[in-house]
């Protein structure tokens, strides 16, 4: 399966750097998760206002998942498209594809699924109003 440039609402640019090369000469595998979560989070920080160090309702990774289609190297411009796949009470599964700038086709693709928890006891809570608003505004 492909993922093109168009299933995706929002996009976001991400910067490599020259360590997230390895010694294959492409951006690791892991690294793909650092700019899925950097998305995910610049995300819920641009468009609802979220300030995490001091709300009381935070994400807690659930999940998470990537496949990998074409190797990029740094320097390299990607763009990481978001789209929300699933909105649930006190969860959500945001789509993640990571182009090379430009590119149709995804060299990357995954999702981050979240469970919003209260940041003292760690119990699932009600997904915030405004983070709920920017999810909707992704809904795939």
């Amino acid at each position: 399966m492909e993922e093109t440039r168009d299933r995706y609402r929002y996009f976001l640019t991400v910067a490599t750097r020259w360590k997230d090369n390895d010694v294959f000469g492409h951006i690791n595998n892991v690294v793909y998760y650092s700019y899925i979560d950097t998305a995910v989070t610049d995300y819920y920080f641009a468009q609802a206002d979220y300030d995490v160090t001091d709300s009381l309702v935070i994400p807690n990774a659930a999940e998470t998942g990537c496949t990998f289609r074409r190797a990029l190297r740094h320097p390299v411009r990607i763009e990481v498209g978001l789209r929300a796949e699933h909105i649930g009470n006190s969860s959500s599964r945001i789509g993640v594809g990571i182009f090379r700038e430009g590119d149709r086709d995804a060299s990357a693709f995954g999702y981050m699924v979240h469970v919003w928890v209260d940041r003292v006891s760690g119990q699932p809570v009600s997904i915030p109003a405004t983070i709920r608003d920017a999810l909707r505004q992704i809904e795939a």
